[in-house]
């Protein structure tokens, strides 16, 4: 790491701090050699609550396990070993299901791509052990998605909720829906989008072209190619406001396996990441010393790519859950703020303007025959103004 990439981390606790060493280093014990200081005075019971908030605990617990215990209490390794054990379980089940989900796909000649879960582990760390997930996020096109959910229905799972929708608002505003199996207590999100809008991504059939077939779960496993996958996991983290380390270490690991940097720029370009891609580059480098080939050097120069990077810091150094609310009202200010700030000009205009979209609850407020509902448009600005004044605007 250069010191072109230092952010401004004053606000970070000295166990955060240790966390990130940890999660940087190979060799930990030559780490506390180096430096002492990091290993005295922790307290070891918010590091490991560190650890967990922000998923990281399987990764580090190996390399725990292999070092000497007057650094680290051995009550602390062996929490974690529970912890990692619970987690290599969890993720053994949800790849037996997401193998099973792919042929089943397959047989009815669906396409899909994996997103995440232990497709990812295995190609970024190497071992499914080492990465945590919760769920199965896979993405079909839009055109296959209602055969898509019939046929989780029939393998045993439930929708959890039904889009409130006029004018088929939801296939932007949205850009996944969630089922659950309450047999095998498996969670599946299945994406028709890789972002909800109005975000500028690339189509399914371009993300297809640039697909790898797995070769740990079955020839019906399939999931993004590197620089895809990048684009992915830079938007998915700045819009949970890298509130999570996993998030970056998905990068980091990422970043080692040093995808194709012309075509990477090239994406980053031409869907309008050059802010939020400079802001992965920038975190990623200087937390936790990801390597940044010079062909992406210049989006983490960008004035606007370290003042967001620099807004994230706020949530890397709280243990903040932003989609898990009540959020304490600082966080929620800084929140609302974050937010937009991330988007580009246009974006925000986009943003702005989709308030101007007819909303489910306008047809509640005001119910008008399908034929109709066009007018909800003009209508919509009366529409919110009167359920303002009636106060049943929430």
């Amino acid at each position: 790491m250069t010191d072109g990439y230092a952010l401004d981390k004053k606000g970070f606790s000295k166990e955060l701090r240790l966390l990130l060493e940890v999660l940087k280093t190979d060799d930990i014990d030559e780490t506390a050699k180096r430096n002492p200081q990091l290993f005295t005075d922790i307290d070891w019971e918010l590091w490991v609550r560190l650890s967990l908030h922000h998923r990281v605990f399987p990764y580090i617990y190996p390399k725990l396990s292999r070092m000497r215990e007057e650094h680290v209490p051995s009550a602390v390794t062996q929490r974690l070993k529970w912890e990692y054990r619970k987690n290599t379980v969890q993720m053994l089940q949800l790849s037996g299901e997401m193998g099973y989900l792919g042929e089943e796909l397959a047989k009815l000649q669906i396409r899909s791509l994996f997103l995440k879960g232990p497709v990812l582990a295995q190609e970024l760390y190497g071992d499914i052990s080492l990465r945590t997930s919760r769920d199965l996020d896979f993405l079909v096109p839009m055109a296959q998605l209602a055969e898509t959910e019939a046929l989780l229905v029939r393998l045993g799972y439930v929708k959890e909720e039904d889009f409130e929708s006029i004018l088929g608002d939801w296939k932007w505003r949205e850009h996944h829906t969630t089922f659950n199996h309450p047999d095998k207590g498996i969670k599946v999100e299945v994406h028709w989008r890789l972002s909800p809008g109005p975000s500028k991504e690339p189509e399914f059939d371009e993300l297809w072209k640039c697909a790898r077939t797995s070769s740990h779960f079955g020839q019906n496993v399939h999931y993004l190619g590197s620089e895809d996958l990048f684009l992915f996991l830079a938007a998915h983290g700045a819009r949970h406001g890298w509130s999570r380390l996993r998030w970056l270490l998905d990068i980091r690991q990422l970043l080692l396996q040093k995808p194709d940097s012309g075509k990477l720029a090239g994406l980053i370009q031409q869907y309008n990441y050059a802010d939020v891609g400079g802001q992965t580059l920038l975190l990623a480098a200087d937390l936790l010393a990801a390597p940044v080939e010079p062909a992406l050097e210049g989006f983490t120069k960008r004035p606007k790519a370290r003042r967001i990077a620099q807004l994230a810091l706020f949530y890397v150094a709280r243990m903040i859950n932003l989609h898990n609310p009540p959020l304490e009202p600082e966080a929620e200010r800084h929140y609302k703020y974050y937010q937009p700030a991330i988007l580009t000009r246009w974006h925000q205009f986009l943003y702005v303007a989709g308030f101007l979209y007819p909303y489910a609850v306008d047809a509640k407020t005001l119910p008008l025959p399908k034929p109709l509902h066009v007018l909800y448009f003009p209508l919509r600005p009366f529409l919110w103004t009167w359920r303002k004044v009636s106060g049943q605007e929430k």
